[in-house]
């Protein structure tokens, strides 16, 4: 069963950058779909971006194309969200979801899209 831990979150001012890091200490990323998901306060959850198993296609939010990026690091058994020109509105909890596929019309951000959780790590923009 994995074990995400999401890491990387942080204060940032706007425009600037971060990187999020979702790895598991036993089981192997490239086999699943990994997504991630944000929540703001008081706002429903939103699809940011997954990406297929083995280096399958990717699929990012209209809110982040061109901003943000997912990858793979398989050497390290990690996803990473590169994350720049940062604004106030990407403040939120980001948490790594895997799953078997991220589906269409982000499916993966529903509740229950993917079948893996971690914890969230926080991410605020702000002057």
């Amino acid at each position: 069963q994995l074990q995400l831990v999401e890491s990387g979150g942080g204060l940032v001012q706007p425009g600037g950058s971060l990187r999020l890091s979702c790895t598991d200490s036993e089981v192997t990323l490239d086999y699943y779909a990994i997504a991630w998901i944000r929540q703001a306060p008081g706002k429903e959850r939103e699809g940011v971006s997954c990406t297929l198993s083995g280096g399958g296609s990717t699929d990012y939010a209209d809110s982040v194309k061109g901003r943000f990026t997912i990858a793979r690091d398989n050497a390290k058994n990690t996803v990473y969200l590169q994350m720049n020109s940062l604004k106030s509105e990407d403040t939120a909890v980001y948490y790594c979801a895997a799953g078997w596929g991220c589906g269409y019309d982000m499916y993966y951000a529903q509740p229950g899209g993917m079948d893996y959780y971690g914890k969230g790590t926080l991410v605020t923009v702000s002057s």
